[in-house]
């Protein structure tokens, strides 16, 4: 995959075909740069496994191999000048998206057993293991909402065509593909965007865990992030707000709404997950910090207890 973004950042430069509305080579790019950062994530995950290590070779095997043959028909339909994506134009084009259908299956169903090794692994650290679990459930719950984009459009539907027609399935919600949309992702302007909760979802696998990190590269300025019950609360809480987040764009991309002009509800709805997020956050903070052995005598079984784990 990182030869693949070399050769796709090429290939921008010098091939000046567009299809879609978008540079030609930008969709292998993308998905070969967020390959990268998925596959690094996951690898890492796979070292804090401590039981089920064989299977969790496997899995991981899996999800290569499955990136790899979609990476494949990805840049096949680019040399050919085809959409890889929802393109039924042909029957081999039908196919190769079929194939291409298979492999998000087989990825998805990857992840799946890593994210239940994960589940399973024990972990001194508490903050990491939740971190890392969230990180993994809601990738899963992003990966997922690329299934929404294969099925036929509310204007597909209408047209009454989807045994001939060329393309079935959009990113776009309420617009078509290939309109107005931002720089360097691609997402629509004018309509709602599918791939906005699906690219949130997915990156929640290495956000959180980043996350976990600032806070433990902060704990010497700040010595209430060295205490381990505070990290935790304060990942259980950025895990919440996270998923609320990801709720809020996918609601938002269902009702045909660019993430740029977002309405009053979707206004309303940010606020609300904000105030949560900090009012959750300064009682993260100000919790009791556990007693050190040096401020007292006599500890009670179930202090002890917890300082210990």
């Amino acid at each position: 995959m990182a030869v693949m973004a070399v050769v796709s950042a090429v290939g921008l430069l010098v091939d000046d075909r567009v299809l879609a509305g978008s540079a030609i080579w930008f969709k292998p790019f993308k998905f070969a740069v967020s390959f990268v950062v998925y596959a690094l994530a996951l690898a890492w995950m796979l070292t804090l496994v401590t039981r089920g290590r064989r299977v969790g070779w496997w899995a991981g095997t899996v999800v290569a191999l499955s990136s790899l043959g979609e990476m494949a028909i990805i840049t096949g339909q680019v040399i050919r000048g085809k959409r890889s994506h929802f393109n039924h134009a042909t029957p081999f084009d039908e196919t190769l998206f079929n194939a291409m259908a298979v492999t998000v299956v087989v990825l998805w169903t990857g992840t799946l057993v890593i994210a239940v090794l994960l589940l399973r692994a024990r972990m001194a650290d508490r903050a990491a293991a939740w971190a890392i679990r969230s990180g993994v459930l809601l990738a899963l719950a992003g990966a997922g909402f690329g299934f929404l984009m294969t099925q036929p459009t509310p204007e597909q539907r209408a047209a009454g065509n989807l045994d001939t027609a060329d393309v079935i399935g959009a990113h776009s919600v309420g617009v078509p593909d290939g309109g107005p949309s931002m720089p360097l992702t691609g997402w629509s302007t004018t309509g709602g965007d599918l791939r906005i909760p699906h690219f949130v979802g997915m990156h929640a696998l290495q956000l959180l865990p980043l996350f976990l990190l600032a806070l433990i590269a902060l704990a010497p300025r700040f010595p209430r992030l060295s205490e381990p019950r505070v990290r935790l609360r304060l990942v259980l809480v950025a895990s919440g707000a996270y998923a609320a987040v990801v709720a809020l764009v996918t609601w938002q991309a269902l009702r045909g709404q660019p993430l740029t002009h977002p309405d009053g509800a979707t206004l309303i709805a940010a606020a609300l997950i904000t105030a949560a997020t900090a009012g959750c956050g300064y009682g993260a903070l100000r919790s009791t910090p556990v007693p050190k052995k040096a401020d007292s005598d006599s500890f009670s079984d179930s202090a002890d207890k917890e300082l210990v784990a």
